[in-house]
């Protein structure tokens, strides 16, 4: 019942915003009131729902496997030696398995790829979209964990990555530049970022010498970022593709 109320205190306010530039600015009743009001008791109710799945099911998963995954015994290390990087192998494919399964399911990701597939007639596939995204989704966690496991300081990772960003930008097609800035940031939505946050901190809760509030947070950032890099690349390699073809066809 607590989440529910607070569900309902958080919608009020764009509640209220749209309602107050319906009826007071445009002056105009609302259409099909019946419908909206029906709307939003399903909204209400699905975000109740979604953060009580949340607080019961999908953080306390992500934080138990991590701290199995990382557990000494499983890692087969002896008590009182120091584990090394390549000790976690196990925690780099979970991440990365868990960053595409996540991405691939994300209703944001969706979105906008129908979206795409719709503006562009067809010329970029939904199915190819989201799989490019998860793709990128999944060597972002990859590295991520891998920075948790070598306490390296985060802003290095996400200093090259925007670097590469800005160096694809100059050189990618243009039309592909604003979907691939978009890709990045649906990505970070409602189903990644629980599994992602929480993989995150039981991670730096199980190794020894890691803090959470510093090392367990900044896998998000890389979910950001790399979905860029990885569709700007593939948006490149298609560029190119099709110039070999036609200079092929040209020499022909």
């Amino acid at each position: 019942m607590t989440i529910f109320l607070n569900t309902l205190v958080d919608v009020l306010p764009i509640t209220l915003l749209i309602l107050g530039f319906q009826l007071v600015v445009l002056r105009r009743p609302i259409p099909q009131l019946k419908k909206v009001l029906i709307g939003a008791v399903y909204v209400v109710l699905g975000l109740a729902l979604f953060l009580m799945g949340l607080e019961k099911a999908l953080f306390p998963l992500g934080t138990l496997m991590a701290e199995q995954l990382a557990d000494p015994v499983f890692l087969g290390i002896e008590e009182g030696a120091s584990p090394r990087w390549t000790d976690f192998y196990w925690v780099y494919i979970f991440a990365a398995c868990i960053g595409f399964a996540t991405t691939i399911a994300e209703p944001s990701l969706i979105a906008v790829a129908i979206k795409a597939d719709e503006v562009s007639s067809g010329g970029i596939s939904k199915l190819g979209l989201r799989i490019t995204v998860a793709v990128g989704v999944s060597l972002a966690l990859t590295l991520g964990t891998f920075r948790i496991v070598t306490g390296t300081p985060l802003y290095l990772y996400i200093l090259g990555g925007y670097l590469i960003v800005i160096l694809q930008t100059i050189f990618a097609p243009k039309e592909m530049i604003p979907l691939a800035y978009d890709s990045g940031g649906v990505t970070t939505s409602t189903v990644t970022v629980p599994i992602v946050a929480a993989l995150g901190l039981g991670l730096s809760q199980a190794i020894p010498g890691r803090n959470a509030a510093v090392d367990g947070f900044g896998l998000i950032a890389f979910a950001s970022v790399f979905p860029i890099i990885s569709v700007l690349g593939y948006a490149q390699l298609a560029a190119f593709k099709r110039k070999y073809i036609k200079s092929k066809k040209g020499k022909e």
